[in-house]
């Protein structure tokens, strides 16, 4: 690199619109405009913000939560699909680049879900479809595991630009392959987690995970998370007030950005709605790498290797000329011309 970005990055913490695809992009393409109003060019939302979290696997038995996945999966989006577009526009028309979760259903299997995180250029351009690669915990009742192939690190507008979602953030291989990609600016995106074990609380964990990638890998991360408002705790609780308390909890969403020496370069925000702003400087990035470089000097490549699977997992190969090639998924797709960029 001979020129290192400096810019404004812009945490959103907010809760969707739950299940309301149409109502919850509107909100995103809201809070863009705002946040590039306030000069970010790159902004970053929770993890599947549309059309949110399904909280009932935490609340209900999988049974009862069944007809609730149906509801999810009728509320998901299709990439590409007409709210994709909606967001590519937003980007294009403030010129940021915008990193956001999504549901999204599969093609190749009625009923397949995706916990996804989209990548969007200030072109418009959709610049990455990363999807999760192990749901957690419960998660495994709603999403089905992503592949390698999304594992990938993305020279933007930003700089070298990788994204992992919640839990994913813990996985240390995952973390050290975008790493050895070059990665200096990490999204991490999260949902609000008030359904964790008593003793487990989320902010922390949030700060602790963002900080220890920031500090071992000597980058930028932004981290972003959703909030649990009332409409999804009226939704999703009803009447059990035990489940209503649970989805009440505190301390369970924080969003910040984190500088390469670990620590925030603006204060957190945590619970509460709002967007949280900070200034990253790439060259920030090169002192630090003098004492440790896990990526560089400071490793053993001799002793230690990571093998990386990225081929795209597929339930059917067509060898023969008999049958049809299976329909690529997540194809990137081109900028907006600015003649087409819809009207806000």
């Amino acid at each position: 690199m001979d020129t290192f970005p400096r810019f404004t990055a812009a945490a959103v913490q907010a809760s969707p619109v739950y299940l309301d695809p149409d109502a919850t992009v509107e909100k995103a393409v809201g809070l863009i405009h705002e946040a590039a109003a306030a000069g970010a060019t790159l902004i970053a939302f929770p993890e599947v913000f549309v059309p949110g979290y399904p909280y009932w696997n935490w609340t209900m038995n999988p049974v009862k939560g069944g007809e609730w996945f149906e509801r999810l999966y009728r509320a998901a989006i299709d990439i590409p699909g007409p709210h994709l577009d909606t967001l590519r526009a937003a980007a294009a028309a403030t010129k940021t680049t915008v990193v956001i979760g999504v549901n999204e259903r599969g093609r190749h299997s009625l009923g397949v879900l995706y916990n996804s995180v989209l990548t969007i250029g200030p072109d418009g351009s959709l610049i990455a479809v990363h999807r999760k690669l192990v749901p957690t915990w419960a998660e495994k009742l709603t999403w089905t595991n992503g592949d390698g192939s999304t594992l990938r690190v993305h020279h933007t507008e930003v700089g070298p630009l990788g994204v992992l979602a919640c839990g994913e953030n813990t996985n240390t291989l995952a973390r050290f392959a975008l790493l050895a990609q070059g990665e200096l600016v990490h999204v991490a995106n999260y949902i609000s987690l008030p359904v964790a074990p008593k003793d487990y609380d989320m902010a922390d964990a949030i700060a602790i995970r963002t900080a220890a990638h920031a500090f071992e890998g000597k980058l930028f991360s932004v981290v972003s998370c959703s909030t649990v408002s009332e409409e999804i705790i009226d939704i999703v609780a009803g009447d059990d007030e035990e489940a209503a308390q649970m989805l009440r909890r505190e301390r369970s969403a924080l969003s910040g950005i984190f500088g390469p020496d670990g620590r925030p370069v603006s204060e957190p925000l945590v619970d509460k709605e709002g967007i949280v702003y900070g200034e990253i400087d790439l060259a920030r990035c090169i002192a630090p790498k003098q004492m440790h470089d896990i990526i560089g000097h400071y490793n053993r490549f001799d002793i230690f290797s990571l093998n990386v699977n990225t081929a795209p997992l597929q339930p059917i190969t067509f060898n023969g000329a008999g049958g049809p090639p299976p329909e690529p998924e997540g194809a990137l797709i081109g900028p907006w011309r600015e003649d087409e960029i819809p009207a806000r």
